[in-house]
């Protein structure tokens, strides 16, 4: 299969970009770049449950959103575009109350002015957890002054 990236970034380069943002406090990791999908993990702790012990859904939402907006970013010549999210929808599958969840975005669609981005989050039996789909707008880099 022939990679969509137009960037084709390290894991260590993906992790160094999440320092000082949401990605660095709730410890959401890259671990794999494929050919057409990334793949990340996120702890399931006090930073991402919700108060009855069980992962919030705004955090596989977190999750789901950084893979997908990473990966459109990566799909488009920096110079000229930018992506930026439009809609993102989840559907929880099943409860995590520990351990790690990994995502895994994958495209559904990389058009000129739009991105549609599947997201599959799993628990550490590879159960899905979450499925989200999320829409991104791709739009004119701005002008350089």
């Amino acid at each position: 299969m022939e990679p969509i990236w137009k960037i084709t970034p390290s894991v260590e380069a993906l992790n160094a970009g999440s320092k000082g943002n949401m990605l660095e406090h709730l410890d959401i990791k890259m671990i794999e770049v494929g050919p057409d999908y990334l793949k990340a993990t996120m702890p399931v702790d006090h930073r991402t449950k919700q108060p009855m012990g069980l992962l919030h859904g705004g955090a596989s939402v977190v999750l789901a959103e950084s893979l997908g907006s990473i990966s459109s970013t990566l799909t488009v010549d920096l110079a000229k575009k930018r992506c930026v999210g439009l809609e993102i929808n989840a559907n929880h599958i099943r409860s995590v109350t520990g351990g790690l969840v990994t995502g895994v975005a994958k495209p559904l669609h990389l058009g000129r002015s739009t991105q549609v981005w599947e997201i599959k989050i799993y628990d550490d039996r590879e159960k899905l957890v979450c499925v989200s789909r999320l829409t991104m707008a791709v739009i004119d880099a701005p002008a350089k002054t």
